[in-house]
């Protein structure tokens, strides 16, 4: 997945075609810092534009612990983001009560493989909003 992960992104960043199913205007790199290393990992991922944040969800395609990167973000909310040609440092924030329910729906209505990502899972999924800092 690491070497999948590092040519989306190279991809991605030279502007080239990205592998079947993935789109560069669905697509955000997201650079967080080990939470115990302190390294940068940058991840692609699909987002979904929420007025002025941009929404990742922590899916982790259905797998029953969070993600790296989510555990990341958690310990360290300063994170990088890159969507089409811009590149920004933000604040990442887990959405968290009624705004996390509200979201999570509406994200499932958007997107229904994450219906089958929650059932997997077994565990809450995280929904992260990206603001810019």
């Amino acid at each position: 997945m690491r070497e999948i992960n590092r040519t989306v992104v190279e991809t991605f960043r030279s502007g080239g075609e990205l592998p079947r199913g993935m789109h560069h205007d669905r697509l955000v790199l997201l650079t967080t810092k080990g939470a115990r290393t302190g390294r940068e990992h940058t991840t692609p991922m699909m987002f979904h534009a929420d007025g002025d944040r941009l929404l990742v969800i922590a899916s982790n395609a259905g797998a029953p612990r969070h993600p790296d990167w989510y555990r990341n973000l958690v310990a360290d909310p300063h994170v990088t983001v890159e969507v089409g040609e811009t590149r920004y440092e933000a604040m990442a924030a887990p959405l968290a009560g009624e705004d996390r329910e509200r979201t999570w729906t509406m994200l499932k209505q958007s997107y229904p493989f994450l219906v089958d990502h929650e059932k997997q899972a077994a565990r809450e999924i995280p929904v992260v909003a990206l603001t810019r800092a």
